[in-house]
């Protein structure tokens, strides 16, 4: 396969095998002009992007040119594709404001190009907030494979914006993410280099938070212990559903763990007097969250907005929009409208196509930036930490539902260290899934 406008790369159609091909020894030789800086977003720089800092990340603010690049002059063949169920049982049940969710019903996807190069996405399912039900997700996914398979030869931005069209806006974006995912990878598997680096190589190290679900004072005391012998520096704490017990578990998390930072998620669930409410009181405990995320329904713009001006000047904590930033037009209606401090980049709200739109618009508009997830397994989260260690300009890193699913069913991928990730795999994002009987 050859890239067009001066661009050569060097295939190795030697590997046939899915351990092979996500093993860290490439056989691939990639050009150098797509290795040559600069690439997406960022400088190939060695620094650590660090989670929770009091400024963002010092990413430059240039466009997205060598994955730009690469959609331009990658020609791709789509030999199989195929999505399948993908169900992982929790540690425990995980509650928020708006749903309870007892097991991951995601859908993985596979493809693998005519040289042999396989990628691998997740669509992320979570009820009241994924459009998708994972039977409809199923569908499309199916669908979006038949459709690749049926269009060989075509430049992976024409591939992509075709997968745009099929899968449009928030109600399939979440299916458009794993279609997009599996196919990014499998091109990046093609010319040998990993996705941090794909996306700017600012660093291949992130630092995530963890999330304590609704629980009651003595579990979530239980967990916050936990995590602080693991190394957790900063606890997301689901609130919304009582004003009362929240404050009750903020109380006893405060116990066990008293230096940690704090993100309040309170996924639409307070009105906007209930989430000042919150904020006193903890001003009355001496307790300053670093975020406050979500605290109104993501159709409430005037009381974001109200929450977000009261939070700032007489707290001096950052509100974030994440239900309520699902498309750029929300992310451009609260730029316009300065309704939040920071908006949370999620690829199953809009895609990475979508994500990477919004991440420019929110840099050029002096908005901060969050990178979260749904429940996830290690494939999803490790596109999404990819993209958030080889972009370096994330201020909020919150991707860490792998680390509360009683099995890990990915093999290779990202290496844990507590809170600790680090991206070692030598292309692509180099996690993958033992499927057998691969179709055709």
């Amino acid at each position: 396969m050859a890239a067009s406008s001066g661009i050569s790369i060097t295939l190795s159609l030697s590997l046939n095998h899915d351990s092979n091909k996500h093993s860290n020894t490439s056989k691939m030789v990639p050009s150098a002009a797509l290795l040559s800086p600069p690439l997406c977003f960022a400088r190939l720089g060695k620094k650590p992007t660090a989670c929770m800092t009091t400024t963002a990340p010092a990413a430059p603010q240039s466009a997205c040119l060598g994955f730009k690049n690469l959609m331009e002059t990658y020609t791709v063949n789509v030999q199989r594709a195929e999505g399948r169920a993908l169900n992982v049982p929790l540690l425990a049940p995980f509650t928020i404001a708006s749903s309870r969710l007892d097991g991951v019903e995601n859908v993985a996807v596979r493809l693998e190009l005519s040289n042999g190069c396989v990628g691998w996405g997740e669509s992320p399912i979570l009820p009241h907030v994924t459009a998708e039900d994972q039977a409809t997700a199923l569908a499309a996914v199916a669908d979006a494979c038949r459709a690749l398979k049926q269009s060989p030869g075509k430049t992976l931005g024409l591939v992509l914006g075709e997968i745009q069209g099929m899968l449009p806006g928030h109600s399939f974006a979440s299916v458009r993410a794993g279609i997009e995912m599996a196919l990014i990878d499998a091109v990046a598997n093609s010319i040998g280099i990993p996705l941090w680096r794909l996306f700017g190589g600012f660093s291949d190290t992130i630092t995530t938070d963890i999330t304590i679900p609704i629980v009651s004072p003595t579990e979530a005391a239980e967990l916050a212990t936990k995590y602080r012998v693991q190394g957790f520096k900063t606890l997301k704490l689901k609130v919304g559903k009582n004003l009362t017990s929240d404050i009750e578990v903020l109380k006893a998390i405060r116990t066990v763990h008293p230096d940690c930072l704090f993100i309040l998620d309170a996924n639409e669930g307070y009105s906007s007097e209930e989430a000042i409410q919150v904020l006193q009181k903890l001003h009355e405990m001496e307790v300053t969250p670093i975020l406050f995320e979500q605290p109104v329904h993501r159709d409430d713009w005037k009381g974001l907005g109200h929450v977000s001006h009261v939070a700032r000047t007489k707290y001096g904590v950052s509100v974030a929009a994440d239900e309520s930033c699902r498309s750029l037009d929300d992310v451009k209606k609260i730029v316009k409208e300065d309704l939040a401090h920071v908006v949370n980049i999620k690829l199953a709200k809009v895609g990475v196509l979508g994500a990477l739109e919004i991440i420019d618009l929110a840099r050029a508009s002096g908005l901060e930036l969050m990178i979260g997830g749904m429940v996830e397994t290690r494939l999803a989260m490790g596109f999404a930490g990819h993209l958030a260690a080889g972009l370096g300009c994330f201020k909020f890193i919150d991707l860490d539902t792998p680390l509360l699913l009683a099995e890990d069913p990915v093999l290779g991928g990202y290496e844990v260290s507590g809170p600790i990730y680090k991206f070692t795999n030598a292309r692509g994002h180099g996690g993958f899934l033992h499927w057998d009987n691969i179709v055709w």
